[in-house]
């Protein structure tokens, strides 16, 4: 019940202030160039990677990244920068 009000309250927020969703929400914001980079914001940490895999912790599940040749070019607290050949983005609602 607590969850459905915080996400009126933030839908009402974002109309109201027009600010971007993924900041009020608390949203990943992703951010690819073709296959090669792929750019994340707003995630709460790394949990595994590979040359063929990485794994983030979301706020409200994990993002997972599956290709080949693996390079973390950037990595902070809240972002991280990724090339190699992206082959597949999935969202893990767990």
């Amino acid at each position: 019940m607590a969850q459905k009000w915080h996400n009126r309250i933030s839908n009402w927020l974002t109309k109201t202030l027009d600010m971007p969703p993924d900041v009020m929400m608390d949203l990943p914001r992703i951010t690819m160039i073709g296959q090669i980079h792929i750019y994340i914001e707003n995630h709460r940490g790394l949990l595994t990677f590979s040359d063929q895999e990485l794994r983030l912790l979301l706020k409200q599940g994990q993002l997972l990244i599956k290709g080949e040749e693996f390079v973390i070019k950037t990595i902070l607290p809240e972002e991280i920068l990724l090339e190699g050949k992206i082959k597949q983005v999935f969202y893990l609602d767990e």
